[in-house]
């Protein structure tokens, strides 16, 4: 990551709630025309959130622990805030003094910009205020929330405005938030979210990114990375919901590109 910060916008996509084994179907079914050449042959990487929902697997993320992959490690960080015996950086890993990657890539000179989805982002209690605050510029209203079908092409949108309007290098996350319950309205009966429910909204989300992708790639290089926080239950050994320990909460898909 060194020979990339400084050199290319970086952009960080988080797909709330995306569970693996919907990712990986909907990969091998040819429903991701979009994200699918990006993927490679082999599809999603599996691996390890380091939590269970998304407040504390977004302050991991942005302090540098990404999801970890699922073999043996350790494995080496793409960004890491300096911190005194840690086994999982090496001379690649980008090594900030400051405490977020925001803040780090903001003294490297990127303009560092949030569109939030899900309720940990929306900015309207001190709690929801503490995620978006690591950023220059935040942004959240209901159309980019939850309970918007069309969430996942207002938040392209405005994150297209937002990076033309940036004369410098970005730093550009995305807090991707249609997976999320509620999400019956992607084809499913009212009030029933379902895990097909769930895959069609990342559908959705696919045939909304095609144009973030040209307006990034007419900037020139950029460094993406695309992948869950956690996962969520839909009835499996009893469960519903996330923030619990359950294989479909802690394996999420993951990847990076560079367009």
């Amino acid at each position: 990551m060194n020979a990339v910060v400084g050199d290319a916008d970086i952009v960080f996509i988080t797909l709330d709630t995306l569970r693996y084994d919907a990712a990986d179907a909907a990969f091998r079914d040819g429903r991701l025309p979009c994200l699918a050449p990006l993927l490679g042959t082999a599809g999603w990487q599996r691996r390890h959130t380091p939590a269970s929902f998304t407040f504390p697997a977004h302050q991991a993320f942005f302090s540098g622990f990404l999801p970890t992959p699922t073999s043996p490690g350790p494995h080496p960080r793409l960004f890491a805030a300096a911190f005194p015996g840690s086994e999982s950086t090496n001379d690649g890993t980008f090594v900030f003094p400051q405490a977020t990657l925001p803040a780090g890539l903001a003294a490297q000179g990127y303009r560092t910009i949030c569109v939030g989805g899900t309720g940990f982002f929306n900015g309207q209690s001190e709690l929801g205020s503490v995620l978006p605050s690591m950023f220059d510029e935040h942004h959240w209203d209901e159309s980019l929330g939850v309970t918007c079908p069309a969430s996942a092409q207002n938040q392209v949108r405005l994150a297209i405005e937002r990076v033309e309007a940036a004369d410098e290098r970005v730093f550009l996350f995305i807090n991707i938030s249609a997976m999320h319950q509620p999400n019956w309205f992607y084809g499913g009966q009212p009030e029933q979210d379902t895990l097909e429910t769930h895959t069609e909204a990342l559908c959705s989300v696919d045939a909304a990114l095609p144009p973030l992708f040209a307006t990034l790639r007419a900037r020139g290089e950029t460094f993406c990375i695309v992948c869950s926080d956690h996962g969520t239950t839909y009835g499996e050994d009893g469960y519903r919901g996330h923030r619990l320990a359950h294989e479909a909460v802690w394996t999420v898909p993951y990847a990076e590109f560079v367009l």
